[in-house]
This record gives structure tokens, C-alpha cells and sequence, in this order.
């Protein structure tokens, strides 16, 4: 079976993606039953005969219909129960429990036996498919404009909670950044803070499969969670101190600070 790698940061190829993947599967009969396409057509695509873009996708197997749809910077993703025809309940997911759901769904559609209790990442890759996470770099070079993407890039794959702390986070930064131009060193430490511990924190979180992220508690009764909320926090805090500094112009206190963060999460650089 032909491999499909899906990148999350690019909507289209995304959702296209999981179109395809389900018509290699399944047989045509059975895809054009089940598979539901909805597209937004604009008057350049009518001129050039293209189909338009993709703005909702939804499989409808037996008592259920899944729906996943491109709401802004995020998915939406719902899973209603049908009977007779009608609602009888829904559920708003996860993208990694939609995806798991909707890959098992298929594979019982394609006669492939799946295992219920692995992870989205291996229920997906059954029928071929592979889900490339957002993109969470921040380079020197387009530093502001990464930063200020970052937040969009993660809404609804991380903790509510989470996603709220970075955004106060990244304004932070965004404040911060243009005023320490005064020295190599403090210049330094608030832009590795920008590019290296802020994404690359949150890069470790989005690598754990989305159930195991949830569920699981380590040794010091900590989970994935709250050790990301821990992080953010450090984070946050840091932010906020150079921030205070680089108003001030206090070199002392932006150089103790960045120490400090080197300390907390150099292992990551």
C-alpha cells in the first residue's frame, strides 16, 4: 500500500490527503457512498474549471457520521451517533481521537483488521497513512512573523490551558525582542528563549501519541500535561522578567534570567 504523509500546516494537502487515502483503500462503490467531500468554490475556480477547496470532509459508516472541518487556524472534528436518520448525539474531538476513529472506521470499510488500542499514529499507519506535525520552528531570520504564528500552529493540540499561556507568552516576546538590540548577550538570551526553549518545549509535548499525552503519570504522579503546564510557566515567568528588564534596561537582571533558563532547559538546544 502507497504511504501517504499528511502535513497539518498545509490544510489542503491535509484533507486532500485523507480523501485519497481513503479511495486507495476502499473501493470506488464503497467511497462514493461513504466518503463526503464539501468545497468552497470561488469565481476564479468556476473560470478555471478547478474544483475548489476543500473545507469539510465526513465519512458516514453504520450509526455514525465523522466530520472533520478547517475552522480558521484550527480542525474541528465531531462524531455524531445516528439512528433512523436522525442525531441522537455527538461528540467533539481531538484531531489525534478523530483521526485514530477514523482510521479504524475505514479499515473496517477496507476489511483491514485494526487494533483498538493503539495509537493514532498506528491506527493511521495501517492504511498507509502518516500525520507530519505543524511546523514549529522559529528562525533568526523571520523571527517576529514565526513567533507570532506559533500559538495557531498548536491551538487545539495542545491543553486549553497551555494555549492560553503561550499566547500571553509569545506577546510577551513580541514586546521584548525589539527593545533588546543593545547588547550581543542580552540580544542572545531573549532570542534563544524565542527559538529554541519555546518550540522545542512544545515540540516534545505534540511528539507523544494524543491518548498517552492524557493518560499517563509518571514516577512522580506528574503527567504529560502538567509537565508542560510546569514548563509553560517557567516560560512564562521568564518572559515576563525580560520583559520588565528590557523596559528598565536592566542588563543584570536579563543576564541572571537568561542563565537561569540555559539551566532549566539547555538540554533541549
Amino acid at each position: 500500500m502507497s504511504g501517504h504523509v499528511l502535513a497539518l500546516d498545509d490544510p489542503q494537502a491535509f484533507l486532500g490527503g485523507l480523501v485519497e487515502a481513503v479511495e486507495s483503500v476502499v473501493s470506488r462503490e464503497t467511497a462514493q457512498s461513504a466518503l463526503t467531500v464539501v468545497r468552497s468554490r470561488s469565481f476564479a475556480d468556476r473560470l478555471a474549471l478547478r474544483s475548489g477547496s476543500i473545507t469539510s470532509i465526513s465519512l458516514a459508516t453504520r450509526g455514525y457520521i465523522m466530520e472533520l472541518t478547517r475552522t480558521g487556524p484550527s480542525y474541528t472534528a465531531e462524531t455524531r451517533r445516528v439512528v433512523h436518520g436522525v442525531v441522537v448525539s455527538r461528540r467533539i474531538q481531538t484531531l489525534g481521537e478523530w483521526l485514530q476513529a477514523f482510521a479504524g472506521r475505514v479499515a473496517v470499510l477496507a476489511g483491514v483488521a485494526t487494533d483498538a488500542s493503539s495509537g493514532p499514529a498506528d491506527a493511521l499507519r495501517l492504511l498507509g497513512i502518516s500525520v507530519s506535525g505543524p511546523a514549529l520552528g522559529v528562525s533568526r531570520e523571520n523571527m517576529l512573523p514565526d513567533l507570532r504564528t506559533l500559538p495557531f500552529k498548536v491551538r487545539g493540540l495542545v491543553p486549553p490551558e497551555a494555549s492560553q499561556t503561550l499566547d500571553r507568552i509569545v506577546e510577551l516576546l513580541l514586546d521584548t525582542l525589539p527593545r533588546v538590540v543593545a547588547g550581543y548577550e542580552l540580544k542572545t538570551n531573549a532570542e534563544r528563549t524565542a527559538t529554541v526553549y519555546l518550540p522545542e518545549t512544545l515540540q516534545a509535548y505534540l511528539a507523544l501519541p494524543a491518548d498517552w499525552a492524557r493518560t499517563h503519570v509518571y514516577a512522580d504522579g506528574a503527567t504529560p500535561q502538567s509537565a508542560l503546564a510546569s514548563q509553560l510557566a517557567m516560560l512564562e515567568q521568564a518572559a515576563s522578567q525580560m520583559h520588565d528588564a528590557a523596559l528598565r534596561g536592566d542588563a543584570d537582571v536579563l543576564l541572571v534570567n537568561g542563565r537561569f533558563l540555559t539551566y532549566k532547559f539547555g538540554d533541549l538546544a
